[in-house]
């Protein structure tokens, strides 16, 4: 080989290693145009715990979401489309590989010729392997748009885990408060009874008329169908709650007694920013806006040639012995041009750009709607606290003030309707009190929901370990050089 001719080589060598690192795509990291408050308007003290149902104190809350995050099949439903999502990913990495494959044969031909018969065979045996050319990062920017697809099929599924505690947690304690109300109600049935032999009696003494009786048999009826719709409310409350665990609907707690918790204190949510870096809601929408310009890029490279090549090796013979003497062997290089698709690739690099505007607008939103969240439940808990506490006060009075009028009612020094009216004042709020209690929960678990981060959430038994999706939350890289 001539100095020239090296030289050359080289050249060429150096330009097909230029051409197969291509264009790289980096990865796009969007900035939000929503302005983002450096503080909330209110914050606790407690830390945040990971798993925030646990700070109820609660034991059997506790199984019951440990149950849920593992039997619950709409959870499991998002665990297979997470195994789908990484083996899109998987598929999409192979793109960068050359694929290569193996073939071989033997054949045996009988022939008869003039009452003669020969026997002739022939073995073969070939290597063929093929390799795209990553030109302009196409190929590159593909399989990063589904990895990053994978990341936010992982957020999804964290979000999922979020959402799905939060209604065992509600549900669960929706469940206790329709059993106090069923108590409250059996207690305030008995009450009512008991007033209604009071009344009786001054109804006999002339102290009372007949339409006092009655008003009074009317009470206790309305009392009994308060204690059939609280009946109701714990068998509906628990089917649901059985469902939510992947559990046919059952009565699987119709013996248990469910206190409604004190809340602990406050958690403190951190900064806008940290709680938006922990919600995987917002982080899934910010891995579908890079997704999308990812594949803006692969839109952009498709109207670019593509160069491909591939190589092969076959050979073959009479005899195994004969097979490896001669071989035959090709190189070949394709390059090839878009000329003309009526516009059919510009339209899809318009239509890709217009995607990534709509994910940016749609990230912005659910930023928005996230710090919105975290406001509205700082807010309600805190009213929603001093309601419980009014509440409170009123009932107190309520109870005094039905002990008196009793008492001169029973002396004779006032009427019926005295009694009636703040008996059913006191008894509506020792309802609305349960309700208010039972409220205060929700709107903190409504806190919790909307400021909570993922944990290490258990892949169920349906995932097998062949799948390859890490169980660690956002475990997976999304490096672009992944």
């Amino acid at each position: 080989m001539t100095n020239r001719t090296r030289r050359q080589t080289l050249v060429s060598l150096g330009f097909l290693l230029l051409l197969a690192g291509g264009c790289r795509h980096p990865l796009a990291e969007p900035q939000s145009t929503v302005p983002i408050p450096e503080h909330f308007a209110a914050i606790g003290t407690a830390p945040l715990e990971e798993k925030w149902w646990q700070t109820f104190q609660d034991e059997t809350l506790d199984e019951l979401v440990d149950r849920a995050l593992t039997d619950n099949f709409d959870l499991q439903s998002a665990w297979d489309r997470l195994v789908q999502a990484h083996a899109l990913a998987r598929q999409a990495n192979s793109g960068l590989w050359p694929d290569a494959s193996l073939d071989a044969g033997a054949g045996r031909t009988r022939q008869e010729s003039g009452g003669r018969t020969t026997y002739s065979s022939v073995y073969s045996i070939g290597a063929a392997a093929g390799y795209e050319v990553d030109l302009w990062s196409r190929l590159r920017a593909s399989r990063q748009a589904a990895w990053l697809d994978a990341g936010a099929t992982r957020d999804a599924l964290d979000t999922a885990a979020i959402t799905l505690s939060a209604t065992v947690a509600g549900t669960w304690y929706q469940l206790a408060e329709a059993k106090d109300l069923v108590r409250i109600a059996a207690e305030q049935i008995e009450t009512n009874k008991q007033v209604l032999e009071v009344v009786v009696i001054q109804f006999r003494k002339g102290a009372a008329a007949a339409a006092d009786v009655l008003r009074q048999r009317q009470l206790v009826a309305s009392t009994e169908a308060t204690l059939i719709a609280a009946e109701e409310a714990v068998a509906l409350l628990q089917y649901t709650l059985a469902v939510l665990i992947g559990s046919p609907p059952e009565l699987g707690w119709q013996e248990v007694a469910i206190e409604l918790p004190v809340l602990p204190p406050m958690p403190n949510p951190g900064l806008p920013t940290e709680v938006l870096l922990r919600r995987p809601d917002v982080q899934q929408a910010y891995r579908q806006v890079q997704a999308a310009d990812q594949r803006l890029a692969v839109a952009i490279a498709n109207q670019y040639p593509r160069l491909s090549l591939s190589a092969s090796a076959s050979t073959s013979a009479a005899s195994v012995g004969d097979l490896f003497d001669d071989w035959l062997a090709n190189i070949a290089g394709n390059l090839v041009q878009p000329l003309f698709d009526a516009n059919l690739r510009k339209a899809e690099v318009q239509r890709q750009r217009a995607v990534v505007r709509e994910r940016f607008h749609t990230w912005s939103q659910i930023i928005l709607e996230a710090l919105l969240d975290v406001e509205v439940a700082l807010t309600q808990e805190r009213q929603q606290a001093r309601l419980f506490n009014n509440l409170t006060r009123q009932l107190d009075l309520a109870r005094q003030t039905y002990e008196r009028v009793r008492e001169n009612f029973v002396k004779g020094q006032t009427d019926y309707i005295r009694v009636l009216e703040s008996l059913q004042s006191m008894q509506t709020l020792e309802r609305q009190i349960v309700q208010a209690r039972r409220l205060l929960i929700q709107r903190r678990i409504d806190l919790y929901r909307s400021i909570a981060g993922p944990w290490d959430l258990p892949a169920p038994a349906s995932v097998q370990p062949d799948d390859s999706v890490s169980t660690a939350s956002n475990s997976q890289s999304i490096s672009q050089d992944r």
